[in-house]
């Protein structure tokens, strides 16, 4: 069957993203690409707690007199919020209805947009307020490399989701874009997962000392 012969509800496959060779190496790159992320994001987080505790003097703010939980919440429940939209918009993708799954995707975009806007919010606001900053202290800089390493992340997940949404707007679902969007989803849960261990390791066990 051709990537991209026309399609009907009757003969959507079951799992359009598998159909296809290209859409299995797409699977296999994803996967292989994941485990270097995963590298990665623990070496941060080990970096994160050996340094959490080094600041220069008493006078230099620790996490417990930085977070406030209030706001961290929040952006959290929008980001997990994101991620179950994601869900839905996958679940219509199944079932060939373009419209529905763009309409998902376009509330997961402005989900993670509202994150990060939040996220950009807090760092200016301990930078300006307590005057912790990426030199400040070994905290700082292990604090921002973590947290907005992922929000790097954040930001290339909705510019990859955003791109697919405008580029396939016309051409509707066939078995070439499917693969695209079901791995743009894929990586749309791990950010949402390693935010997850970020919001226990960093805020929640950083509020307790």
């Amino acid at each position: 069957m051709a990537a991209e012969e026309k399609m009907t509800l009757e003969t959507w496959p079951a799992s359009p993203e598998k159909q296809t060779l290209e859409g299995k190496n797409k699977f296999l790159g994803f996967w292989l690409f994941l485990g270097g992320e995963t590298v990665l994001f623990a070496s941060l987080f080990a970096t994160y707690l050996a340094l959490k505790d080094k600041v220069p003097s008493a006078e230099h703010a620790l996490a417990k007199d930085l977070f406030e939980l209030p706001l961290v919440f929040v952006a959290t429940m929008l980001l997990l919020t994101s991620s179950l939209t994601s869900v839905y918009a996958m679940y219509h993708m199944k079932n060939f209805n373009f419209k529905k799954m763009q309409l998902w995707l376009g509330i997961t975009v402005l989900l993670g947009l509202a994150f990060l806007l939040l996220e950009i919010y807090e760092f200016n606001h301990y930078v300006h307020e307590f005057g912790h900053t990426f030199t400040s202290s070994a905290f700082g800089s292990a604090f921002y490399t973590l947290v907005g390493f992922h929000g790097g992340h954040v930001a290339f997940g909705l510019l990859w989701i955003t791109t697919l949404m405008i580029r396939n707007s016309k051409r509707g679902l066939n078995l070439y874009n499917a693969p695209k969007f079901y791995v743009a989803s894929l990586y749309w849960h791990f950010i949402d997962v390693v935010w997850v261990f970020i919001f226990t390791v960093v805020y929640l066990m950083g509020m307790v000392g």
